[in-house]
């Protein structure tokens, strides 16, 4: 009897490394860009009639985000960096109000009791959640709202709830009226709205998370928004991650369908078994002085190869200055400071093949004409862990193959910026996991387009 008991264990044990944990909520992750281009771009945005002002359209949008993310990661900027960032908001939730005007990726999701279906955009930089309530005043008419009404679970907070205090703005009668409704007002630019701080059940897929907390948009002015409500999977407390953290251990992973992609099937996974088994990860940086943001110790670039020669302080994380590399999803093209990226990319044109004199497109200076271009692999240093790029990860084409750009950038218009982004374009097909629990960061190759 011992040895079939032993054959048992043995047998248990190896199952216990090759099933996940748990199954993790898997949702379908849709790229903006495409899930709306028909209603854009009534022609192929790649064709060679139409591809240079796709990019001037994608690279101002990543020029104005970037300023953005630059804002809230700089305390002390010097007076140079101070002129490029005039317009650019002050607050975390503000990321996302930049978001709702430009989303790059969009997940299925119902709100309410019934659940009321809704396009929501995620955001690795935002901890701000809300959604367009039926009453908004200025949000657009033809698109989904949630109506609070017709659902049997909807709560409005008051001002005594904890997380009233982490939004901005903050609109209460008095400090001692706790039992106020908890409201709170924003201005972007010329653009302003104002939401009630509200509860109500949040479903994905087959999960349903009750008492999931949300601002309800009920004045907009300025600017009108898209129709998608905003899903922030930041750090801070108010963020998705924070908020289900006994359900997911603060613990999501996605795979980012490429821009060109027609079929997607990039996803979104939640909580632990999200984890692939083998992965390797670097650790994740904790900045007190900007929470929401994932930073990662990024240590050098490698062109065709050989690394290049980069100063270290371009990399060097500072919580002070709010310096280092972050990993966002919601900017498209990598950016990096000057220092960086003028060294990566002399040694990118040293090295491409068959490409002719170098001209800029759309926002990109690095740019070829010819099939026959053949461009060096890029690969990516961090801290316990290397990721070499796809050659789509690295460049942009136009449909016929005939325009060829390196898809990476400095930070616009500003060379005193301290941060450096990886961005969506660089993750794509790739599973990028965000442990919070464990404080780390995984990426993996997977083809998910």
């Amino acid at each position: 009897m011992a040895i079939p008991r032993l054959l048992l264990a043995l047998a248990a044990l190896l199952l216990s490394f090759s099933l996940p944990a748990a199954a993790a909520v898997d949702l379908r992750i849709l790229h903006a860009f495409n899930h709306f281009s028909h209603l854009r771009y009534p022609l192929d945005p790649f064709s060679p009639s139409t591809f240079e002002a796709t990019l001037h359209s994608l690279t101002s949008r990543d020029d104005s985000r970037l300023l953005a993310l630059a804002a809230a990661t700089t305390t002390s900027p010097s007076p140079s960096h101070a002129r490029h960032q005039k317009a650019a908001p002050g607050s975390p939730i503000a990321y996302g109000r930049l978001l709702l005007q430009t989303p790059t990726y969009l997940v299925r999701a119902g709100v309410g009791t019934p659940p009321q279906a809704l396009l929501l955009a995620v955001d690795t930089s935002n901890d701000a959640a809300w959604i367009p309530c039926t009453a908004c005043a200025g949000c657009p008419s033809s698109s989904p709202s949630f109506s609070p009404a017709i659902s049997s679970t909807f709560q409005p907070l008051p001002c005594g709830y904890p997380l009233c205090s982490q939004v901005p703005n903050p609109s209460c009668p008095s400090a001692n009226d706790g039992a106020a409704a908890c409201s709170f007002n924003l201005t972007y630019g010329s653009s302003s709205f104002q939401a009630t701080l509200v509860q109500d059940s949040l479903s994905l897929a087959a999960d349903v998370i009750s008492g999931y907390t949300f601002g309800c948009l009920q004045t907009v002015t300025g600017a009108s928004l898209p129709p998608q409500g905003l899903l922030g999977l930041g750090r801070g407390p108010a963020s998705f991650p924070s908020q289900t953290r006994p359900r997911y251990a603060a613990t999501f992973s996605y795979c980012l369908p490429s821009i060109r992609s027609q079929n997607f099937s990039g996803s979104l996974r939640l909580g632990p078994a999200a984890m692939p088994r083998r992965i390797r990860s670097t650790p994740l940086l904790a900045n007190p002085r900007r929470p929401s943001l994932y930073y990662v110790n990024m240590t050098g670039i490698r062109v065709g190869g050989r690394p290049v020669r980069i100063p270290p302080e371009a990399f060097a994380f500072d919580p002070a200055t709010g310096g280092g590399t972050i990993i966002d999803s919601g900017t498209m093209f990598t950016r990096l400071v000057a220092p960086a990226y003028e060294a990566m990319r002399d040694e990118f044109r040293r090295r491409v093949q068959g490409g002719g004199a170098v001209t800029s497109l759309g926002g990109f200076d690095t740019c070829y004409s010819g099939a026959a271009v053949k461009v060096p692999a890029v690969e990516l240093e961090f801290e316990g862990m290397r990721v070499p790029l796809p050659e789509d990860n690295v460049v942009i084409r136009g449909s016929y193959g005939t325009t060829v750009c390196l898809a990476m950038a400095a930070s616009p218009g500003n060379v005193n910026s301290v941060v450096n982004v990886v961005a969506s374009m660089a993750q794509q097909n790739h599973r990028v996991v965000f442990d919070g629990a464990g404080g780390r960061l995984g990426i993996a190759r997977e083809r998910c387009t």
